[in-house]
């Protein structure tokens, strides 16, 4: 196991126990996420190592790198993803309206190849070997290995995409900082990330599907993550909910809870976490944040 003994934030070496949970996807095992006193971000630990990290994901069920379409939670995952990639792209093209896109962790390929179909030059990064396949097979998306990401030309990408990515990096610096050399001087950065001050986080404690431990080993609200890319030199210029998110969400959690998935309850907490985040605080289930290099 890896032991943090800095936040990736701050620096700060204080921080303490926020929760206990486990793993409720694969392997029941029982893990703890820590809170720096200083700046309040929240991070898995201890966790697994980077080479054991990789059996936590093998699983035909793991949805972002298969395109199994069994069972109602995957079929709802399935048909509504097809809805938020148009919103995707028409909200990078509000900043951008052509050129060169990196997607990292481009998962089978889907995001990637809408944009190719408007004439984007696609690339994508992706650690999962079938993934990777799927998406060269299928739609003829040139997805590397992340080894390859030193290889990628500076300042060479007008948009970069983490949908709900940044979470499973280990080396999160080493990450923004392979970001910040290779977009380009007017380039944005697009991340999604869960939200751990959303209402469904707080209704749903241990049980959310979100902390999705071990595989999230961050867990970011609003002010870490500007922190936190401040300290690189990137601005957040927009902040966008995603909406379907919450509903998603609180079925897998639902299902860790009680052992089966309650519909109208989940949905209903899905509804409620949306409404409250709308007339309070704007904090939604996820959040994708729009950044550029200053």
């Amino acid at each position: 196991m890896d032991v943090i003994k800095n936040c990736p934030v701050c620096d700060s070496s204080k921080f303490t126990k926020f929760l206990d949970s486990k793993d409720f996807f694969l392997t029941s095992e029982e893990f703890k996420i820590d809170i720096c006193t200083n700046c309040g971000f929240k991070f898995t630990n201890p966790r697994p190592d980077k080479k054991a990290l990789s059996k936590y994901y093998e699983s035909i069920d793991y949805i972002s790198h298969s395109n199994i379409n069994k069972g109602i939670i995957n079929k709802l995952y399935r048909f509504v993803r097809q809805f938020t990639i148009k919103n995707k792209i028409r909200l990078i093209t509000k900043f951008v309206n052509e050129g060169n896109v990196l997607d990292i962790g481009c998962g089978s390929g889907e995001f990637l190849n809408e944009l190719k179909k408007q004439n984007w030059n696609v690339t994508g990064i992706e650690p999962n070997e079938s993934a990777r396949k799927f998406a060269a097979e299928n739609y003829g998306i040139n997805a590397l290995e992340e080894n390859d990401f030193n290889n990628l030309e500076k300042n060479s990408f007008d948009v970069i995409t983490l949908w709900h990515v940044l979470e499973h990096v280990f080396d999160i610096e080493e990450r923004i900082l392979q970001i910040k050399k290779i977009i380009s001087k007017k380039g944005i950065l697009v991340i999604a990330l869960p939200n751990p001050d959303s209402l469904d986080a707080k209704i749903y404690g241990k049980y959310w599907a979100a902390y999705d431990l071990p595989r999230h080993l961050y867990h970011f609200n609003k002010a870490t993550v500007e922190r936190l890319f401040n300290k690189y030199g990137f601005s957040i210029i927009k902040l966008k909910p995603m909406f379907f998110d919450s509903f998603y969400v609180s079925m897998l959690s639902e299902k860790y809870k009680t052992g089966k998935v309650n519909y109208p309850k989940a949905f209903f907490n899905g509804l409620r976490s949306n409404f409250f985040a709308a007339f309070n605080n704007k904090n939604y289930s996820s959040i994708i944040y729009i950044l550029n290099y200053t």
